[in-house]
Formats: C-alpha cells, structure tokens, sequence
C-alpha cells in the first residue's frame, strides 16, 4: 500500500452513515457527499467530483446518481490503485443504487473508503 499523507481522515461504520441518512432525512448525505469528495479529489490529486456537485447530489436525484456514478468509474480506480487490489467497476450499480437506494450507495462507498485506513 502506497503511503497515504494528504488524504482526509474519513472513517465510519457503513452501518452509521445507514442510520444517520435515515434519522436526518437525507440531509447527512449531503455532509458525507462533501467529505468524500475531498477524499477522492485528494486520491486522484485533482479535483474528480466539485463541492458543487457534492452539495446538489445531496438534493437532486439525477445528480445524485451522476455522482455515484462518477465515484464508480473514476474515484474507485485510485482508491484501488492506492490499495493495490485489483480494480471493479461499480459505476452503473453505484448510479442505480443512487437513484433507488442513496443510503446503501453511500454505505458501499464507505466500506471501500474505510480499506485506506486499516
């Protein structure tokens, strides 16, 4: 695993970032969106998803899943990168599961985050 010093600290438990989307509604979902941006803007050392994305994604659908979408097919190539796993694409099932179920894209998201600090 490569060395990791400039990439924001953001660990939680998939099933918190579950519960909390629920209890507010969504609204934590947009604070989670921001965080996660500054992570894979860091992984791929420019910026991959814009805060202003990131804050809409939290509120319209469509861009909702644009920013799963892109999360699958150009953050997780880094993330992978930086792990040295094998890549997968989960862009077409992050950007469905954005669309249906935005809290379990979110909780698959962060259980891949959370593998850059074990």
């Amino acid at each position: 695993m490569k060395v990791i010093n400039e990439i924001p600290d953001f660990r939680n438990e998939p099933l918190l970032v579950l519960l909390l989307g629920i209890i507010t509604c969504g609204l934590y979902l947009i604070y989670w969106n921001l965080k996660v941006s500054k992570v894979f803007n860091a992984l791929a050392d420019r910026e991959v998803l814009s805060p202003v994305v990131a804050v809409f994604a939290g509120c319209i659908w469509p861009v909702n899943m644009y920013f799963f979408f892109i999360v699958g097919r150009e953050g997780f190539p880094k993330l992978y990168d930086y792990l040295q796993e094998e890549p997968k694409d989960q862009s077409i099932l992050l950007m469905l599961l954005g669309f249906f179920f935005p809290m379990v894209a979110a909780m698959i998201v962060q259980a891949e985050i959370n593998k850059l600090y074990k």
